[in-house]
């Protein structure tokens, strides 16, 4: 049923075989408990009907990586880590053609996170086992139960992923999907510039020192992370960060007191954090107070918004939750209210939804600006 591959020689029997069809069937089996980056296990790959595990302990899988970023298709189910692994080992980010049945379920009316498991059970009533999540896939040898485990996570991968293309083709949404996992794809390998770190833990309470401390903070912990490959837990936790700008402690002593900090962190770097929350620049350096978040527009407006968002839905049967995200609305919000370039907003609102939600709701929120403009007002 499927074959565990160690030896690089056997490899090569695979990638020839990969020559002969540019489609495939992938998953990982990986260990990210005591680092940043993964240690790959197991690689999973339904190449022309076959199924073979590859070693990531033992083998260079550098012309595996290749043939994937050439693939025709690669299709995964609930991908980010997967393509986070291949991004780190292949040491390239441009992974856009992928197809992620999970994304594709999404559009079918399945929910944002539908398992694996469930996908197969509700779509090709398939019943398999998920015992071995949480084992160790660097343990050598892997068990029976380890491998069969591993194997089925692509054993029916393709065949749950030719059904779901067919549904959303039917539908007239396959190229919206591919468009989403394109755009996810291209997500997963964008890194937040070290110097805008801090803007995914502070918030508009914080003062402009807060948000300098939590900066300088954030540009330290990231470089020491990668550094070492350590977890950014192992360092410091965003909440003991926030806890930190907030208490401001003074001393060691107080800085013992601080949210989940670890002991052997404050023997080592407490210094170091110390002079990061009180050698500030100078002031003209802060960054700026950061808008208030938007719970909804006026009444009125809200009933507008939603009436727009509804009539997507009937005329193209996608789900709301698909059509149009928290994250993406605050978007919108903020382009209208600074005037900010339509480029600047999340690619996912620049394709397949601009003419259809996009402009409609920017005009609908530009009716109500003064509104907005009085809710986001920066906090002086």
């Amino acid at each position: 049923m499927f074959q565990f591959i160690q030896q690089q020689k056997d490899l090569e029997n695979i990638l020839q075989l990969m020559n002969c069809t540019s489609i495939y069937g992938l998953d990982t089996e990986f260990i990210k408990v005591d680092t940043l980056w993964p240690k790959l296990g197991v690689f999973q790959i339904n190449v022309a009907e076959q199924v073979f595990l590859l070693d990531g302990t033992s083998l260079d899988l550098s012309a595996f990586w290749e043939k994937l970023f050439k693939a025709q298709q690669n299709i995964f189910h609930a991908c980010s880590e997967d393509i986070d692994l291949i991004y780190h080992y292949a040491q390239q980010k441009t992974l856009n053609n992928v197809f992620d049945t999970q994304v594709g379920l999404s559009f079918l009316g399945h929910g944002l996170q539908v398992s694996y498991q469930n996908a197969l059970k509700q779509i090709l009533d398939i019943d398999i086992d998920k015992d071995q999540t949480r084992s160790d896939w660097l343990a050598r040898p892997l068990s029976p139960e380890q491998l069969s485990y591993a194997a089925n996570d692509v054993l029916y991968l393709m065949d749950l992923s030719k059904t779901i293309q067919h549904q959303l083709a039917q539908k007239n949404v396959l190229d919206f999907a591919l468009e989403d996992c394109r755009h996810l794809t291209y997500e997963i390998g964008q890194e937040t510039p070290l110097e805008l770190l801090y803007l995914d833990m502070g918030n508009y309470r914080h003062s402009r020192r807060q948000l300098m401390q939590l900066q300088q903070l954030a540009v330290w912990r990231e470089k020491m992370v990668k550094a070492l490959n350590y977890p950014r837990s192992f360092i410091l936790k965003s909440s003991t960060m926030i806890d930190l700008v907030e208490k401001n402690p003074r001393n060691h002593f107080q800085l013992c007191n601080i949210k989940d900090i670890r002991q052997n962190i404050v023997r080592d770097y407490g210094k170091t954090i110390l002079d990061l929350l009180n050698c500030l620049p100078e002031q003209a350096e802060w960054p700026l107070r950061l808008v208030r978040p938007i719970r909804n527009s006026s009444k009125e407006m809200s009933e507008n918004v939603d009436q727009v968002i509804q009539a997507v839905v009937q005329e193209t049967d996608i789900p709301k939750e698909v059509l149009i995200r928290k994250k993406w609305m605050h978007a919108l919000y903020q382009h209208v209210v600074f005037h900010n370039d339509e480029q600047d907003l999340p690619n996912y609102l620049l394709g397949w939804r601009y003419e259809l939600l996009t402009q409609p709701l920017i005009k609908v929120l530009h009716a109500d600006k003064n509104y907005l403009s009085s809710q986001m007002k920066v906090v002086e």
